[in-house]
């Protein structure tokens, strides 16, 4: 099936909590980004993003971390499409060491994980299949 993926910092603008955490929300619109990546890959529109049907969030995300925001579609009705995301955490700042030192991480850490359904309308969906 299709997928697709985004990599990114994320900046101290999306601190949200004490100690530089982030709002857990960020990760649900990386999901979205990439959901949108897949629809256009797929249908050759962006679609719109129906629900999530599960979200759990596994470990914390701080400013300074770069993540990886996986999907797939999983499976394709008339009209919607089936989706699972990943996030994962590549790389950790490391202040106690340098004020500008970070970790790339041994083994990445999954930092959280949905799934969901996207709907492209029939007339929107340029791409035959």
């Amino acid at each position: 099936m299709t997928e697709a993926s985004i990599r990114l910092r994320i900046s101290q603008h999306d601190a949200h909590y004490a100690g530089n955490l982030v709002d857990g929300a960020k990760m649900l619109n990386l999901f979205g980004d990439v959901a949108t990546e897949l629809l256009i890959r797929y249908d050759g529109d962006e679609g719109l993003f129906k629900a999530y049907d599960m979200v759990e969030f596994m470990a914390p995300v701080y400013a300074g971390d770069f993540i990886e925001a996986r999907g797939k579609i999983v499976s394709v009705g008339k009209t919607s499409r089936k989706m699972e995301f990943e996030a994962w955490k590549y790389i950790s700042p490391a202040p106690k060491v340098g004020e500008t030192a970070a970790d790339l991480l041994e083994e990445p850490v999954l930092v959280c994980r949905a799934t969901g359904t996207c709907v492209t309308p029939k007339e929107c969906q340029r791409i035959p299949h």
